[in-house]
Formats: structure tokens, C-alpha cells, sequence
């Protein structure tokens, strides 16, 4: 194999060998360990720039390794799949930092990074993944690495989310599986291909090619939390912070949503899909997801549960602009599965930064603490005003070309769901940003832990810190040659164009 060949496994190996090494770490070796971590994180991260330069420069990246007669591991860098799989490299390596931290002094931390970089293989790999059959293994990978990491802390309350996270997510992964095979033995073919592979059947095929894509995307709509197949986020949010801030901005429900992306551009193709009339029910779900989980979130007043039913809400941003069917809404959807990313992730760790620091929980103990910790709460409002879609944060970026899109193709009802998921969002995050900043605070707060002249842990603040000045960043910078939103433009133009 050529050099170019053998990047992609390198990007995949960089993270699973530091991992499978950690398993087998004394808890004591803690030097050791961290330095595995933050090797393996960066020289995935050096990886992935070298690939963003080298497709940029018209450079192909492809490994393919024989796994059954007819049937290869595929392993592709294409802009799509390179903006997925720097997210999610970027923010492993700020979740190791933070995990550090967090998990000081606790017991299983070589169980815990072990997981932790299994985890973030799979996501790299459902990222690459060049045929459905690989985007499955991944996948299913996925939900075994993570698994360990849900129940981490032991409790009973603990192992009831994850089973219920256990029997959503090992359905979902059967009912993709039935359609990829379905599919196989329909096509003969499973490689991602741009505009699709399946339009060439005849409309004798339609009825079933309509089940098969109802299949894929139910398998695919459990990660991503689609109304009805959320249950298990909310109940999830037992596990750690760190864990939290995984499940939602870098590993499972992204990689729901990026497979959905993915199905309807490489598998069905855009044109072949809305011809089959999937997309307007498609559009219709994801939006009611939207206002669903906005709603359900007024409603949390426990703080990690209100932000994992604004995931629900978020999330589905992707796959309504997939749904939308035109270009301008590609841009939108693709570009927030990035900007989701870097806004949840930055309130998961300022939820964690209170509830280690002290001892918040509940947003009825919020109450003052922008005073005590400023920085920590400055991440959190930028995060919040992100989600809300106010200007010139990347939130408001999504919500303008998911707009613009749905108004070229003649779906105005698309903006009244926009405009109410950003009221409702403000609704629940408002009075969380005021209640911080402007009411006093308590006599002692629930919980409290003493970092000298620091308002908590270096190794917490710094993560959520850099997180939010990136969520800043990408509405700032939004029309720079490097953002986010030039990368989901020039997937729309492939997409659509073939350019």
C-alpha cells in the first residue's frame, strides 16, 4: 500500500493502541497513562491536519482491507467524513484533558480511558467508513465501547441507564444491520457513492427501497435521538461528565446523525430520495423532534437532564436540513453537526465544572454562582446564547442557511419551526443565564471544594474555555477558509454539483 493508503489506519490506530494498552495499566501508573492519552490524542490530531491539507490538495486517502468474498473494509477520507472526524479529534483530545481532571483520585481510570479511546476509534471510524459495511461495524463498536462508560460509576441507577442505553442502541443496531443486508441483496453494493448508488433500479423497486430506508434510518435514528427512540439520552445522564459530554457533541448521537446524512447523500442520493417521497416524512419527524425536545427541556429542572433533552432538539437541526433537500439547507444541517458539537460540549463541561466544583446540580442552585465561578459561567453563556441561535454566535449560523434553505425550496412551514425552537430554546436557557449572573447567592453552597485562588481545576476550566471561544470562533470567522462553514459548503457543492 502507498502512503496514502496507510494514513487512515494510522488516524484509526492512534487511538485503539494507546487504549488497549491502558486496559492493562495499574490504576497507580497515572503518569503513564496520561501520557498514552495525550500522545494518542495528538498524533490523531496531527494526522487528521495532514489529511485536511492533502484533500485540500486533491490527494486521495483510501484503505481497503478484504473482509468476506465481495465485501472490504473501506476506510475514506472525503470532506464530509474529514469534518466529522476533526470534531470529533479535537474534542477527544479537550475530553482528555477535562477527563483527567475530573476523574482525579477516582477509582477504574484505566477501565475509563480504555473505553474513552475505543469510543473515539469507533467514531473515527464511522466517520472513514467508505461502504455501509463498515459504517455497521463501527457503529456497533460504538455502542459496545460506550456501554462500559454509561455505567462507570457503578450504581444501581447507573446499570438501569445502561440497559435501557444497551437494548435501544443494540436494536437499532439490528434494525440497521436487516436493511444493510437487505439493501445488499437487492444492489450487490454497498460503497458510498456521491449522488447515491441505488438509482439505477427500476420503480418496480420502489416499495421496498422505501422499507429499506425506513429501516436504516430508524436503525440510525436511535443514536440520534428521533422522537420516538430518545428514551435513553435523558436516562444516560447518570454517567460521568465527561461521558455526558461525549454521548452528545462527539460520539453516539453525532454519529446517528452523520449516518443519516449519509444514507440519504451516498446511499439513496438526494434527487432518487425525494423521488421515492422519504424526504418530506423525513423533514416532518425531525422537526417535531425539534420542538419536542424543546419543550421537554422547559420542563428539567435537573441541569444535565434539560441540557441532554436540548440535544434531542439540536440534533435533529441535521437531519431536517438533509431533509430540506437543497442545497442551501445542506450547508445549514451539515455545518451544525460541527457547531452543535462544539456548543454542547461546552455546557457539558461547565455542568460538570458545578457539580465537581460545588456541588450543583439543579438549576434552582444556580442562583449567583456567575460570582463564584465567572469563567466557568462566561463558557456556559456563550454555549447557551450558541443555542439559541443569537448573533454572531454559530448557532445563528445553522438556523440562517437551514432558513435560507428551506425558503429556496418552497417549504416556509420550515421557519416557524425555527422560530419556535429558538423561542423555546431561550425559554430554558434564559432564566438559567440570569439567574447565574443575577440573583445572590446562597449562604453555602450544596457542595463545595476549594481550589486556592482558582475557581476550580485547571484541567476543568481550560476545556470549556477553549470550547467556547471555538463556538465563538465559528460564527465570527464564519466565511474564513478554514471554518466549519466552508467545509459544509464545499460538501454541498458535491453534493449537489459534483464540484
Amino acid at each position: 500500500m502507498s502512503w496514502d493508503s496507510w494514513i487512515p489506519l494510522l488516524v484509526i490506530a492512534s487511538s485503539l493502541l494507546p487504549g488497549l494498552i491502558i486496559f492493562g495499566l495499574a490504576e497507580e501508573r497515572v503518569r503513564l497513562r496520561t501520557t498514552l492519552n495525550l500522545l494518542g490524542a495528538v498524533s490523531k490530531l496531527a494526522l487528521v491536519g495532514l489529511m485536511l491539507w492533502g484533500v485540500l490538495h486533491e490527494h486521495h486517502y483510501e484503505t481497503r482491507l478484504a473482509l468476506l468474498p465481495g465485501l472490504e473494509l473501506v476506510l475514506r477520507a472525503g470532506p464530509l467524513a474529514l469534518l466529522f472526524v476533526t470534531l470529533s479529534t479535537v474534542l477527544w483530545l479537550l475530553t482528555t484533558v477535562y477527563a483527567i481532571g475530573y476523574l482525579e483520585g477516582s477509582p477504574h481510570r484505566s477501565r475509563f480511558f480504555g473505553f474513552l479511546s475505543l469510543c473515539v476509534t469507533a467514531t473515527v471510524g464511522v466517520a472513514l467508513a467508505g461502504n455501509l459495511i463498515t459504517f455497521v461495524l463501527f457503529y456497533e463498536l460504538l455502542t459496545l465501547s460506550t456501554y462500559p462508560l454509561v455505567v462507570h460509576r457503578g450504581t444501581d441507577v447507573a446499570r438501569r441507564a445502561g440497559q435501557a442505553y444497551l437494548i435501544y442502541t443494540v436494536v437499532g443496531g439490528a434494525l440497521l444491520l436487516l436493511g444493510t443486508a437487505w439493501l445488499y441483496t437487492l444492489t450487490g453494493n454497498l460503497e458510498f457513492t456521491p449522488r447515491g448508488f441505488v438509482g439505477h433500479l427500476g420503480p418496480e423497486h420502489a416499495p421496498v427501497l422505501v422499507m429499506i430506508f425506513a429501516l436504516l434510518i430508524a436503525g440510525l435514528g436511535v443514536k440520534a435521538a428521533l422522537v420516538p427512540l430518545h428514551g435513553w439520552l435523558p436516562q444516560a445522564m447518570v454517567a460521568p461528565a465527561p461521558v455526558s459530554a461525549l454521548l452528545h457533541a462527539v460520539a453516539v448521537v453525532k454519529a446517528g446523525a452523520f449516518g443519516i446524512v449519509r444514507v440519504v447523500y451516498d446511499v439513496f442520493g438526494v434527487e432518487f430520495a425525494a423521488q421515492l417521497g422519504v424526504m418530506q416524512p423525513l423533514a416532518w419527524l425531525a422537526a417535531f423532534t425539534i420542538i419536542y425536545g424543546s419543550i421537554r427541556a422547559l420542563f428539567q429542572d435537573d441541569l444535565k437532564r434539560r441540557l441532554a433533552f436540548s440535544t434531542v432538539s439540536q440534533v435533529s437541526y441535521i437531519a431536517l436540513g438533509v431533509a430540506i433537500a437543497g442545497p442551501i439547507a445542506t450547508i445549514g444541517g451539515v455545518v451544525h453537526l460541527v457547531h452543535q458539537g462544539l456548543m454542547k460540549i461546552t455546557l457539558f463541561f461547565c455542568a460538570g465544572n458545578l457539580a465537581e466544583t460545588l456541588g450543583i446540580h439543579k438549576i434552582n442552585e444556580i442562583n449567583g454562582v456567575g460570582r463564584r465561578m465567572p469563567w466557568t459561567m462566561a463558557a456556559f453563556t456563550i454555549g447557551a446564547f450558541g443555542m439559541i441561535g443569537a448573533p454572531p454566535f454559530a448557532g445563528f449560523i445553522s438556523k440562517w442557511y437551514l432558513g435560507q434553505g428551506a425558503l429556496e425550496t418552497g417549504q416556509g412551514w420550515v421557519i416557524l419551526v425555527l422560530a419556535g425552537s429558538t423561542l423555546l430554546n431561550a425559554a430554558y436557557f434564559l432564566p438559567i443565564v440570569h439567574r447565574a449572573w443575577f440573583r445572590e447567592p446562597p449562604a453555602a453552597w450544596p457542595d463545595e471544594r476549594h481550589f486556592g485562588a482558582k475557581e476550580t481545576a485547571w484541567a476543568l476550566l481550560l476545556p470549556p474555555m477553549v470550547t467556547a471561544l471555538m463556538a465563538l470562533g465559528a460564527g465570527l470567522l464564519a466565511s474564513t477558509a478554514f471554518s466549519p462553514l466552508e467545509w459544509a459548503r464545499l460538501v454541498a457543492r458535491r453534493e449537489f454539483y459534483g464540484s
